[in-house]
């Protein structure tokens, strides 16, 4: 499985690293594009943190239009925008792209392949309800970086995990998780 992650500018670059470290360790994952943008980089040296690096991960700038995950024939499996900011939303939502994260959403959904939104504002505004409906109305899933608390986490980390395991999930990877059973 080959899959794509792209890292906005949206605080909450948490998600974009623990969500690199499952895929990483994921033995179906073969390869990942790895495409960060300009204020998704501020967001992760702000909240300081660190993406993973590995052999898995290629790197693409977000202003390579030319790169080869922003056409169709390259065929990737899914891709994940995290954490997603609302103006990503917007433009995806809207057709326009452009950086190479905003054409690749826009691939993933021309080629109906999986592109999976981890939205992370809060309140949503009625533009915001109305971008997230146009992407799922155009096949997205929209994930909001909302975490459970089924499973009683004792930190950030782990409290911030019960997002990226939903979205793991829904790429199609199997991987150990959560499972709420009720008492």
């Amino acid at each position: 499985m080959r899959v794509i992650v792209a890292v906005t500018g949206a605080s909450g670059a948490i998600y974009a690293r623990q969500c690199l470290e499952k895929l990483i360790s994921a033995a179906e994952v073969e390869q990942i594009a790895l495409v960060v943008s300009e204020k998704g980089e501020q967001v992760v040296q702000y909240e300081d943190e660190v993406l993973p690096s590995s052999d898995k991960i290629v790197r693409y700038d977000n202003n390579d239009m030319f790169s080869p995950i922003a056409s169709g024939s390259a065929d990737w499996d899914a891709m994940v925008v995290v954490p997603a900011s609302m103006g990503s939303v917007g433009r995806i939502a809207s057709g326009v792209s452009l950086s190479l994260i905003e054409r690749t959403a826009d691939v993933m959904l021309k080629e109906r392949r999986k592109l999976i939104m981890v939205v992370r504002e809060t309140p949503y505004s009625l533009i915001h309800l109305r971008n997230m409906t146009t992407l799922t109305e155009a096949g997205a899933i929209v994930i909001p970086a909302s975490p459970s608390f089924y499973s009683h986490p004792t930190d950030i980390a782990q409290a911030t995990m019960t997002v990226v395991e939903r979205v793991v999930a829904h790429i199609g990877i199997t991987s150990p998780h959560y499972s709420f059973s009720g008492k």
